[in-house]
């Protein structure tokens, strides 16, 4: 489809392409095709891939170790990213904090932080969510009592994505009772590595181990870990929030998803046709087509416009969301029992479907039900968009 792209934003999607067929090894395309699990050295060695480049922080500008790109750049290459199948970048220290402390941090959390960052020194994890506090994140009860030099943190965090891997972690904790809620909530930054951290595993529905729960008692942190003042927590969390809900639209991700759903579909058979010509199947497929082709025109239309803020971010993340898992739907559709977690070989030989392509169905549709719920659940982001739209 043409959109319109100027003649330099295409010799820079050349120059993406180039540089993936050049430097993306095989095996990280092999589990990102196949749905499989990565490994901790898996993701620093395609960090430090793009790294090489400047190419790691792509919201970062380039006195700062980025690469300087524009909005219409970071799509450009998020697309070919994922049509390349190359792993995502783990957001929590180049997508989340990095943004953060280049608007809210000292020069010295600047100065010290952010190369860490970039070269893998650092491993961040997030600490938003609470057992009673998720979506309505304002209620959150962990709490950061100022002592000297120091906060001494204690309560609980949840859902904290790859933890067992990060050695940091920045956190939203309570540091007054005064006022609303949102008004008693700071940011800070807390070693995982000091005493009173414990942090346990969540199985997953699919088996898999992606998300923790976090357990701080009597957690000391030094007070120059505040980013921002104490009790601006809120519009730090605001603020991170909106690069969160705007990445986790996945246009690119959607995009191969939805070229493999297809060639899927030529593949299977149904009462001796291929799936591809089955009116019912491909009529579903194409709804989720258009309505992908509209939110990537919605997108571009936001970058035109120099980045995705309040509510067209909250309106990319429902959308974007909503398509991932339908076109995980209908691929668990398509593939009827070989979708199942561990098919046997019998049933991959009679649906003439290779392993690879039926192994991780299920794993990855039970796994991307998150999608709806993480970095703000889809409920709270329609109120969101009818409270800001209609109700001024």
């Amino acid at each position: 489809m043409d959109l319109n792209f100027t003649p330099e934003e295409e010799a820079f999607r050349a120059e993406v392409r180039q540089f993936l067929k050049d430097n993306l090894p095989e095996e990280l395309t092999t589990k990102v095709r196949n749905g499989l699990e990565f490994t901790k050295e898996d993701i620093e060695q395609w960090h430090a891939i793009l790294q090489s480049r400047n190419w790691l922080a792509a919201t970062w500008p380039v006195e700062h170790g980025g690469p300087g790109w524009n909005a219409t750049q970071r799509h450009i290459f998020d697309e070919e990213r994922s049509l390349a199948n190359a792993p995502t970048v783990v957001p929590f220290g180049v997508g989340m904090l990095g943004p953060v402390l280049l608007k809210f941090g000292t020069e010295e959390q600047k100065a010290t932080i952010l190369p860490r960052i970039l070269d893998g020194t650092d491993w961040w994890c997030q600490g938003y969510s609470e057992p009673g506090a998720g979506s309505d994140l304002a209620s959150l009860k962990t709490r950061a009592i100022r002592d000297g030099d120091d906060y001494i943190i204690n309560g609980q965090k949840t859902w904290t994505t790859l933890g067992q891997h990060a050695d940091k972690i920045f956190c939203l904790v309570r540091t007054s009772t005064e006022g609303k809620p949102q008004e008693g909530i700071s940011f800070i930054l807390v070693d995982i590595d000091t005493p009173g951290i414990e942090m346990r595993p969540i199985r997953l529905l699919e088996g898999g181990y992606e998300v923790n729960e976090v357990f701080f008692t009597d957690v000391r942190v030094p007070a120059s870990n505040m980013v921002g003042e104490e009790n601006q927590g809120w519009t730090i969390a605001k603020y991170l929030l909106t690069h969160e809900r705007t990445g986790i639209a996945g246009v690119g991700y959607s995009t191969q998803a939805l070229i493999e759903l297809r060639a899927l579909a030529k593949k299977l058979k149904r009462r001796g046709k291929p799936l591809a010509e089955d009116p019912i199947f491909m009529s579903r497929v194409a709804e989720i087509e258009i309505d992908l082709e509209a939110m990537r025109i919605t997108n571009l239309r936001m970058l035109s416009g120099g980045g995705a803020m309040g509510t067209v971010s909250s309106m990319l993340k429902v959308k974007g969301t909503v398509i991932r898992q339908a076109i995980n739907d209908l691929a668990r559709r398509a593939l009827g029992p070989a979708a199942c977690p561990f098919p046997s070989e019998e049933v991959l030989g009679n649906l003439a479907v290779a392993p690879p392509e039926a192994a991780n169905n299920a794993a990855s549709y039970f796994n991307n039900r998150k999608l709806s719920i993480f970095g703000g659940s889809n409920e709270i982001q329609r109120n969101i968009i009818t409270k800001e739209l209609f109700m001024g």
